[in-house]
């Protein structure tokens, strides 16, 4: 099979106020890639060589991470997000496509098929995040370290002041709660997930985007009207538990459910071969 085309990451200009960050790989139908909380397209750098052999691969930068361009006053929401991929989608008037996210990124496959069903052809869910009750919940369940540094987030002056103070030490501590073998976290890749955070506004975003917390449980409330097909993707150590993922499939009609073994929260990187390999059988 021939090589995937690939171009460098570019800017689309969504609206007046949301630029989002993208890279186009592969040939044939499309598929758009959506990244986890905290991450962005750059988290996909194993899977979507892979998918491109079979399709065109879209993997964006959502707003609020990586290097799209920061809007101070965007809610950075569930919401907002949603609607920012379904302008992505419907600025490239791209029809037939298949959806692949992880955590929040998860969350808005099942949102955006609820919102634009005449474009979507197919979900791949993975490790979904919609079970919040607190803020920053999820990331906290990953070990007493992230609970501690993510609590103190929401709290006035002192979640500012601790957000200024990261660094890739701090960085690595907590995204070492999303993997089951934290050994399987890439070097480099923590360097370019560090090198962004230092960019102008992306603390104040990352914190808005914990604030939001409440709108990815909120989110479920959209998963009755998906049509189609969804295959829900979960770590065996994903930071949800049992019977939130139960309850996710009860809402969505005929979702299927697959277990990874030996995989957290951050399964694109974690274990990239069997995530592709589930997407590419269908």
């Amino acid at each position: 099979m021939a090589t995937a085309s690939v171009s460098a990451p570019s800017l689309l200009k969504v609206s007046d106020k949301l630029s989002m960050r993208f890279q186009k790989i592969g040939e044939g139908p499309p598929l758009v890639l959506m990244h986890t909380i905290r991450t962005q397209l750059e988290y996909f750098r194993e899977l979507a060589p892979t998918l491109a052999k079979s399709y065109t691969v879209y993997a964006i930068d959502l707003p609020g991470h990586g290097r799209s361009p920061i809007d101070p006053n965007a809610r950075l929401d569930e919401p907002y997000m949603r609607e920012a991929v379904i302008g992505f989608i419907e600025l490239l008037n791209l029809t037939d496509v298949t959806l692949v996210g992880e955590s929040i990124g998860g969350a808005l496959a099942l949102t955006v098929a609820a919102s634009i069903p005449q474009r979507i052809k197919r979900v791949y869910s993975i490790n979904p995040y919609d079970y919040e009750t607190r803020y920053g919940d999820g990331i906290r369940r990953g070990n007493w370290f992230s609970n501690f540094i993510i609590g103190s987030l929401q709290i006035p002056v002192l979640g500012a002041f601790n957000a200024s103070l990261e660094n890739k030490v701090v960085l690595k501590k907590i995204m070492d709660g999303g993997y089951h073998d934290p050994k399987k976290f890439p070097a480099d890749l923590l360097v370019e997930f560090d090198q962004v955070a230092h960019l102008p506004g992306y603390k104040r975003a990352a914190r808005k985007v914990l604030a939001g917390w409440r709108s990815w449980s909120k989110a479920r409330d959209l998963y009755r009207g998906i049509s189609a097909p969804v295959t829900l993707i979960y770590g065996d150590t994903d930071w949800s538990h049992t019977v939130e993922r139960d309850r996710t499939r009860s809402l969505i009609p005929q979702a299927n459910l697959i277990t990874l073994k030996d995989t957290g929260h951050f399964s694109a990187v974690e274990n990239p071969g069997d995530l592709a390999r589930i997407i590419l059988a269908d």
